[in-house]
């Protein structure tokens, strides 16, 4: 009996094609989920992007985060609010108020920031929920913008972060380029929330009622926002101050002898003028280029070994219904101290707790960090817990009855 093929080779044939098979079925999906959410929307040219509504742009932009891209979305997000610490004027109020600028409140305004921003990403924007994270947030900024204290020009320029910094980031990290489409529906998305928070677009070209669409919206902003930089991204004690609070919830979680190189990878992932702005030094040269390292070496195996993520899996960071018992919502995902968590027996009992016990580390044990949820109109500091509601139900009211789920493009 003729033994045509020795039994090694085929072996080997087999595993390298079944290797590249796999491969090329995880890219082919991941393709085909993006060719698929073109295909469901109506804006296939630039001529259809004028016409993109508020709703499809959050459905679109909730894919981007929730699904495509989860890690990167939410890391970018979370750069943007650290990115505004580099303009004196925004550093200096929350220096002033101690609220991210000292250790015992820095960790729940970051959370109480994380929790609104998440309620009116992760929701409709004709939904309950969304509208009334958007109420709460004008609350909080309100009595500063009435003040002075925050100018028309430091709200736009903080938009214009949400926006441009996960188009920036998914571009330079991830495994795939946002489309037209995509950037589209994030420029058209927060063209909305832009409104909802009363910020004037009169500052940018084609403001503040003549932008194309999302896109052009989006250019519009970003070449605004460079130029916003280069005249006040200056270097400030403040800016460092605030800077060095959120960088410790950065690293929270890493043991203190990392702590050093942990600095020098979050200095490898500023630009220079951010760096200097914050009073922070260069990084040695081998932390760029290894960060860079890594976060290619990620690019490579989302792209070509994970096939893509499914919608049962989909990444979030709030609990879908309210407490039944006491109307509250809760946390599911924490980076430091864990509020806003329902300590569950899984959540008490995670090996994320039982470490975190062991070195004295919070962890969800039910009696602190507000284990019992947040009321989104009670979220903010301590002082202002009891405050605002019925300006805020006011305001919830009349945002949902200017139908936020529309295109804002439409009336020039």
């Amino acid at each position: 009996m003729l033994n045509l093929v020795p039994w090694p080779w085929s072996r080997t044939t087999a595993v390298v094609t079944a290797f590249s098979v796999y491969v090329v079925a995880c890219r082919a999906l991941r393709y085909l989920r993006v060719n698929r959410k073109h295909a469901k929307y109506p804006y296939k040219t630039r001529e259809d992007f004028c016409k993109m509504t508020t709703e499809h742009a959050w459905e679109i932009a909730l894919g981007l985060s929730s699904l495509e891209f989860p890690f990167t979305f939410e890391k970018s997000l979370q750069f943007a609010l650290f990115r505004t610490y580099g303009i004196p004027s925004i550093s200096a109020l929350l220096a002033a108020t101690a609220e991210f600028s000292t250790t015992a409140k820095a960790p729940r305004r970051y959370v109480d920031t994380g929790v609104l921003i998440g309620e009116f990403l992760g929701h409709s924007p004709t939904s309950l929920r969304a509208n009334s994270a958007i109420s709460r947030m004008n609350f909080l900024h309100d009595r500063y913008r009435r003040a002075s204290k925050i100018s028309d020009d430091d709200m736009l320029y903080t938009l214009s972060l949400f926006v441009l910094e996960p188009v920036r980031w998914i571009e330079q990290y991830e495994w795939r380029s946002m489309t037209d489409m995509e950037i589209c529906a994030i420029g058209t998305f927060w063209k909305s929330m832009g409104k909802a928070m009363s910020i004037p677009f009169d500052a940018l070209t084609g403001g503040p009622d003549s932008f194309r669409d999302g896109l052009d919206f989006y250019q519009s902003l970003k070449a605004w926002s460079l130029a916003y930089e280069e005249r006040v991204m200056l270097p400030a004690q403040s800016n460092h101050t605030v800077a060095e609070q959120t960088t410790s919830i950065l690293l929270y979680n890493i043991p203190t002898f990392m702590h050093p190189a942990g600095k020098n990878a979050v200095y490898a992932l500023m630009d220079e003028r951010l760096r200097r702005a914050m009073l922070y030094p260069d990084p040695p040269p081998i932390y760029p280029r290894l960060v860079a390292g890594i976060l290619y070496l990620r690019k490579l195996v989302i792209r070509h070994l994970l096939p893509p993520r499914p919608s049962f899996l989909a990444y979030e960071t709030l609990s879908k219904t309210p407490d039944p018992v006491t109307g509250r919502y809760y946390q599911t995902v924490y980076e430091a101290e864990p509020w806003y968590v329902k300590p569950t027996f899984f959540a008490r009992n995670a090996p994320r707790s039982w470490l975190a016990w062991a070195v004295g580390m919070p962890y969800p044990d039910g009696k602190s960090y507000k284990p019992q949820g947040y009321d989104v109109y009670e979220v903010g500091p301590p002082a202002l817990e009891g405050k605002g509601r019925e300006w805020c139900v006011g305001t919830t009211e009349r945002l949902m009855g200017d139908a936020r789920g529309g295109c804002p493009f439409a009336v020039r």
